[in-house]
């Protein structure tokens, strides 16, 4: 794996890339190699860091055969913090960013950073993308997952408080998810024992920022209308409802995407052991360019 840097298109800001190479790594990091093919970036979601995702960029990696670039957005690891007018356009020019200093073509977005590849296929031309949960609001159909308590409680210090809000309202784990607000503040307690939650709760003051960028991106399904990008929207047989339910719409009436469930598999899919999701998402990017309509 190398570790190298990428600057962004604001004053100072730069992000954080780990990039997973089929045999020798390339002599300058971060520079693509003729031989070993496009890249593909990987684009992490809310509340943790892309290191939990490198056994996925590996899989990714030497199924597909090309190089996989994972990068720390913004507010984690090496990465620079979030901007002051942090939006989902700063996410989708980090994205761009990564792309053409890696030579990569590809995306594969998961949760928020499925949300973060959606805008940046309306941007600039990605050859394929895949997104897992995606996190897209339509219509205001996220409008109700979030909660002004978990921005009172972050900004009052109350991290427990603002993390049990956090899962109630995204439902994203699993049955904990339906827990009472005083037993998943019990969880938090617990969990920020471990370095994993510890670390889930350092970074709840970007989820705050993410989740408003969400609301604030609202969209229509006709606003994709004119998306070039084949696009795969996957959602897990086990997570929450609202993630197919979008992909279904916007396969339903936007042309170059498809929506596809993959069984027996929860919202942290991705970061699970086993290949069946990794297996599911390379067949899609081997297919390679779309041939263009004549």
């Amino acid at each position: 794996m190398e570790t190298w840097t990428v600057e962004t298109d604001d004053d100072g800001g730069h992000l954080e890339v780990h990039s997973f190479r089929p045999g020798a790594a390339a002599s300058i990091p971060g520079a693509p190699s003729k031989a070993e093919g496009s890249g593909v970036v990987l684009v992490h979601g809310t509340l943790v860091t892309d290191s939990l995702y490198w056994p996925f960029a590996r899989n990714l990696n030497v199924l597909l055969g090309r190089p996989v670039h994972s990068y720390n957005r913004r507010g984690r690891g090496r990465s620079a913090p979030q901007p002051p007018d942090y939006s989902a356009a700063t996410e989708t020019s980090d994205l761009l960013a990564v792309m053409k200093a890696s030579g990569s073509t590809d995306v594969v977005g998961h949760s928020y950073g499925g949300f973060v590849a959606l805008q940046a296929a309306l941007r600039a031309p990605i050859s394929r993308l895949v997104t897992y949960d995606a996190a897209v609001s339509l219509s205001g159909s996220l409008n109700g997952r979030w909660r002004p308590q978990l921005e009172e409680a972050v900004t009052a210090g109350q991290l427990d408080h603002a993390w049990a809000h956090l899962v109630q309202g995204l439902a994203t784990a699993g049955p904990i998810s339906y827990l009472p607000l005083g037993a998943l503040r019990v969880l938090s307690i617990l969990s920020a024992k471990t370095r994993l939650g510890s670390e889930m709760r350092d970074l709840l003051p970007t989820a705050v920022s993410e989740m408003r960028a969400i609301i604030q991106a609202d969209s229509h399904i006709q606003d994709y209308a004119e998306m070039k990008t084949p696009t795969l929207m996957l959602s897990g047989g086990w997570s929450p409802s609202y993630f197919a339910e979008t992909g279904r719409l916007l396969a339903a009436a936007i042309p170059v995407v498809d929506f596809a469930i993959v069984p027996l598999q929860f919202h942290e899919g991705p970061l699970r052991p086993g290949k069946q999701l990794a297996v599911r998402i390379t067949r899609y990017l081997a297919k390679g360019p779309a041939t263009p309509a004549t």
